[in-house]
């Protein structure tokens, strides 16, 4: 099933120079990182990288739609933090690759069973997560 945005509210543009091994920028200047194969995958690793740049979206997306779905249900968790793991590798015998994410998220002072229902309630909610629903393997885990 296609998702369709209503209405968009906001447009990001990045240009890649090089693919893995070169730059990614921003159009308006506020991102500019040079990226290189991790070392694991036989790169230089003097450089971020694609999945760790996924990682870094998706965590923050993810905490934003916790704290919303945390401050519906009147669950302070202003010490949260959430930590996303993307990891690579192939699929169809190697003929491309594919991506998975593990997603921790840690809620201090809540109780542990609240605590999942809010993880699972945000990944009803965030973008990323309607993204990548039904396409990869996503793991919720709750430290």
């Amino acid at each position: 099933m296609t998702i369709a945005v209503e209405k968009v509210l906001y447009t990001a543009h990045a240009t890649a120079h090089g693919g893995r091994d070169g730059k990614v920028a921003s159009d308006d200047g506020k991102l500019e990182v040079v990226v290189a194969p991790p070392v694991e995958m036989g790169g230089t690793g003097k450089g971020t990288n694609p999945e760790q740049l996924f990682a870094a979206g998706y965590a923050a997306c993810f905490h934003s739609a916790l704290k919303v779905v945390a401050r519906r249900a009147r669950q302070d968790v202003d010490n949260s933090t959430v930590t996303a793991e993307v990891g690579i590798g192939p699929i169809n015998g190697g003929a491309g690759y594919g991506l998975e994410v593990a997603l921790v998220a840690s809620l201090p002072g809540i109780e542990r069973a609240v605590a999942e229902e809010l993880v699972a309630k945000a990944h009803e909610v965030c973008p990323y997560s309607n993204a990548t629903r039904g396409n990869i393997k996503v793991d919720l885990k709750v430290a």
